[in-house]
């Protein structure tokens, strides 16, 4: 526990030191830069470790279940995930039109920030499908798949003169009758592909599970190379401390603007409510009706894992932790951890899903639009489904967030007006998905007890007192055998083959 009592106070230092500097002291951008770098420094770390962790957890969690069991385990990890997911979005929608920050509010008194995001619904769902399968893994580890539409401006048609205020057209061309015709042009950007990571780590695990001693060779690599992973992050774990104190000093400098958390008061405080709610009686409930037992104090043995949550706004980053915190606090079986929790830092997203019903709303009564029952219901199927699309990164909310928009109608240009507090908002929104993902692996665990019970029953190994069949063995005719001396037992599994161990040569 010396982690967490000593990031906290970390925590509260970092935000006196980023509330004085900003104050007192009278930094250029550059200095606010260097300041900020052993916060960069814990990022970059965490960052770091992702890949060889997902690959090596994913691949021996699946490799160590039964390929029934396993798709038993994903199934019931899909739909507590599918389900908290729902209700998140419900009771975001519950509580914005309960307390309706918008209503008091015009969109012309909050100042813009940033750029709309480019998206397209229909094409961001289809390059989700396209990188659960990527066509080069190496290229997967650092690059993901993205399309763009672009016009087509067909040979010979005229064109027009745009200006702001009038559209000059030529020989006689009526644009109304123009059919805008566009071409997909594909793309990668930067970004690991997790997802295709995840769906190659699930096949190739559920592979070299089936092919016995063939295969043992590749899952005890993966093993070996899993527990050197959590070893260096025993040892990311100790900077923690340091690299927190100076993220948070960093991120408060960065602010500019604080007048406008006063203008979007009632939507953060509506915002923060629903997490609060799904996170402090929603989740725990769930998991005392299935799983019996304390919700709290197995929140508490993930404590580290949630302010690290809060301090990087990250699931993906923030799993070497939770990974670290389930299976030795919450002492969680590695069988589950290892399958379920680099699955849920990728699709399962409540905080998102919740924050993107709320925002969406908000933003409609910002219009003094009134949403109809089928327009509520759309933005329910859309923040769900665009919530288990969102890259486990910091603000992934912001490009989903246009697509739930487009949706219902809303401008998409009004994302912009909710970007000056997302990035606030972001972290305790993670947390949530992180709690969510804890959760998730009890839950999971005890839904999934007689099947493991099963495996552990079927590869258990009983122990025979070596007397009784010592002259069995001396008169076996094979001299294999009869070179073999037991000395402390020997082992007989169901199939009947009798193994030796602690052997030596007559």
């Amino acid at each position: 526990h010396w982690l967490i009592l000593s990031s906290v106070p970390r925590f509260v230092l970092g935000i006196a030191l980023g509330v004085l500097v900003r104050e007192f002291g009278n930094l250029s951008n550059l200095d606010k830069f260097y300041l900020a770098f052993p916060g960069e420094l814990l990022m970059r770390m965490l960052k770091l470790i992702i890949l060889p962790l997902i690959i090596s957890s994913m691949i021996t969690g699946v490799a160590a279940l039964d390929s029934n069991v396993s798709g038993k385990i994903g199934l019931r990890a899909v739909v507590y995930y599918l389900c908290t997911t729902i209700i998140a979005v419900i009771l975001g929608i519950v509580l914005v039109v309960s307390i309706k920050p918008g209503v008091s509010q015009k969109v012309d008194e909050i100042d813009r920030v940033g750029s709309t995001p480019d998206v397209s619904t229909v094409d961001s769902m289809l390059d989700l499908i396209r990188n659960m399968f990527p066509e080069n893994l190496v290229q997967a580890c650092f690059q993901q798949y993205k399309t763009r539409r672009e016009e087509v401006n067909p040979a010979g048609e005229p064109e027009m003169n745009m200006t702001e205020d009038s559209v000059t057209v030529f020989l006689g061309f009526d644009p109304q009758n123009k059919t805008k015709e566009y071409t997909v042009v594909g793309l990668y950007s930067d970004g690991m592909n997790v997802l295709g990571l995840i769906v190659f780590c699930l096949v190739f695990g559920i592979v070299i599970g089936k092919m016995g001693e063939r295969g043992q060779i590749l899952v005890d690599f993966f093993n070996a190379l899993n527990d050197a992973t959590m070893q260096i992050v025993q040892t990311i774990m100790c900077y923690m401390p340091l690299g927190i104190l100076f993220l948070i000093a960093g991120k408060i400098i960065e602010v500019e603007d604080w007048e406008v958390f006063r203008k979007l008061g009632l939507y953060m405080a509506t915002v923060l409510s629903g997490l609060a709610i799904h996170s402090i009686i929603i989740l725990p409930l769930i998991y005392f009706i299935v799983v019996r037992k304390n919700p709290f104090r197995f929140a508490m043995g993930m404590a580290q894992a949630l302010l690290t949550a809060l301090m990087i706004s990250s699931s993906s980053a923030t799993l070497p932790i939770t990974l670290c915190c389930a299976e030795e606090k919450n002492l969680v079986d590695r069988r589950i951890t290892r399958f379920v929790l680099p699955v849920g830092a990728t699709i399962n997203m409540d905080g998102g899903a919740l924050y993107e019903a709320v925002a969406t709303v908000f933003i409609a009564q910002l219009n003094n639009l009134d949403l109809g029952i089928g327009q509520i219901v759309t933005i329910c199927v859309a923040a769900t489904a665009s919530s288990i699309g969102a890259a486990g990164v910091p603000q992934a909310g912001l490009v989903t967030m246009v697509i739930v928009l487009s949706a219902v109608g809303l401008p998409a240009e009004d994302v912009t007006l909710i970007i000056a507090v997302d990035w606030l908002l972001d972290r305790f929104r993670t947390v949530v998905n992180v709690l969510g993902d804890a959760f998730g692996t009890g839950i999971v665990e005890k839904l999934s007890k007689k099947e493991l019970e099963q495996m552990d029953a079927s590869s258990e190994v009983n122990i025979v007192n070596p007397f009784a069949l010592e002259s069995t063995i001396l008169d076996n005719e094979d001299p294999e055998t009869k070179k073999s001396y037991v000395n402390g037992g020997f082992a007989v599994d169901k199939s009947d083959a009798i193994s030796f161990t602690q052997t030596s040569q007559f």
